[in-house]
């Protein structure tokens, strides 16, 4: 009992000391991270101090120049750094201390960083001789030949970057958009992908792997991506325009218009994207016989471009149609439609006569229509063709037309087009039944049915 009391007192003595000295430690420890920046702060006030000052009696001090230029650059102020070292490579001929293959790479990343991409590419080609297998020489010249323009170059050189650092963080989105631009769309969805990985927000590069899965033939894949993207401020006109296209191309003209639609709602749309939405909308507005509103569209075009591609052709030709709804329907309007159309044009030719229709054939890319008509005075077997397109038609057609009134025993055929007839097309029917109605007087007939 007496021993262990001693012993007890001890071992709280030493118990109550190192949770002292453990406290006491903790607090230098944290007053000295609280002072850790005042050195680095110091030091980086010196070096700018201590360097200006020799400069200031020699612009071309060395060891002045060197320590100065590093601290911008590993600050990233390229501005301040870029003339150092441009400075310093004036230099390395008499100064065989100076770096060259440190300082052209140095000055070319400047002059990247700074958007002068030209002027640095005979500085990043010196510091890729002098170091092969430099990340930043490789990464740096890449990316010069990208924003240059030269996306072949710059594909491998970003490689072989990659190669030499697999783990740096957002390579995949240069490399990715540069084989995009060099039409290597199977090869940049991989690098986009890994990139929007990465980044899931980089709208550019969702954009272009969008567009390059379009272009490989996933356009389903591709319309998600874009319908997604069609709010975007920057990358939703193009977007909407791209599912509008895809839309139509599915024959979802509804879906096609509102695509157009949203994009030409935007702010800020380039001209040539606004050209195009209205005109592919105009297009979209006419196949679903919404003719005013697709005028309104083309008349947008004109009052910006006035000869942008055929806009005055369709003004004229939709205004037409637009003043007449019995030719928008032998235009436009689906088969049933045309046909009781065709039908009722028929009995126009015979006002005066009783007409019985016999047969009504439709064919790739007309509808015959074979009758019996009979008066007081005579009875006649006719043979009636209508086309529907707005060019000419030849004089093959017109054989073939006279060899069908044969074959069916008719007294007289007649054929309509809402376009014109060829000059051989007329010499043809010289001496034969057969009369050739063109749009001048197929409209006088249209007229006549209510």
């Amino acid at each position: 009992m007496d021993t262990a009391l001693p012993i007890t007192i001890a071992a709280v003595a030493i118990l109550v000391f190192v949770s002292l000295l453990v406290t006491i430690m903790g607090r230098k420890g944290r007053s000295s991270e609280g002072n850790s920046s005042a050195p680095r702060q110091k030091n980086r006030a010196t070096i700018i101090r201590d360097c200006t000052k020799k400069l200031a009696h020699n612009p071309q001090n060395v060891q002045a120049l060197e320590p100065l230029a590093e601290l911008y650059y590993s600050e990233h102020l390229w501005d301040k750094a870029y003339p150092l070292y441009e400075t310093l490579l004036g230099l390395s001929a008499r100064h065989t201390e100076i770096n060259i293959g440190e300082t052209n790479l140095r000055l070319g990343v400047c002059l990247v960083k700074l958007g002068k991409a030209q002027e640095s590419i005979n500085s990043l080609l010196t510091a890729l001789k002098v170091k092969p297998e430099s990340y930043e020489a490789n990464f740096y010249l890449g990316q010069a030949m990208y924003k240059t323009g030269d996306y072949e170059k710059a594909i491998p050189l970003m490689k072989k970057s990659l190669t030499i650092n697999p783990e740096t963080q957002g390579i995949y989105q240069p490399i990715g958009m540069a084989c995009y631009k060099a039409h290597k769309f199977k090869e940049a969805t991989q690098y986009l992908r890994r990139a929007l990985d990465e980044n899931p927000e980089d709208k550019e590069a969702l954009f272009a792997l969008a567009d390059a899965m379009q272009e490989c033939g996933f356009g389903d894949k591709a319309l998600k991506i874009f319908m997604h993207l069609r709010p975007d401020p920057k990358f939703g006109a193009q977007s909407s325009l791209s599912a509008g296209i895809i839309h139509t191309k599915m024959q979802q003209l509804e879906n096609a218009a509102q695509d157009f639609e949203i994009g030409l709602k935007l702010p800020d749309v380039p001209q040539e994207t606004y050209l195009e939405l209205n005109y592919r909308l105009a297009a979209c507005y006419f196949r679903i016989n919404k003719i005013a509103l697709g005028l309104d569209c083309l008349n947008k075009i004109q009052a910006v471009v006035p000869v942008y591609k055929d806009v005055n052709q369709l003004i004229a030709r939709y205004k037409e149609l637009n003043s007449n709804s019995n030719l928008q329907v032998y235009l436009t309007s689906g088969t049933s439609d045309f046909v009781a159309l065709c039908r009722n044009l028929v009995k126009i030719f015979h006002k005066n006569s009783f007409v019985k229709i016999v047969d009504v054939a439709v064919i790739t890319d007309s509808i015959e229509i074979l009758c019996e008509v009979e008066n007081a005075k005579w009875e006649d077997k006719e043979l009636f063709r209508f086309y529907r397109n707005s060019g000419s038609i030849g004089e093959l057609y017109i054989r073939d037309f006279h060899a069908k009134i044969r074959d069916t025993k008719c007294d007289k055929g007649y054929c309509i087009t809402s376009g014109s007839f060829s000059e051989e097309a007329r010499k043809f029917i010289d001496g034969r039944p057969i009369d050739l109605i063109e749009k001048a007087q197929l409209m006088k007939y249209l007229k006549l049915i209510s």
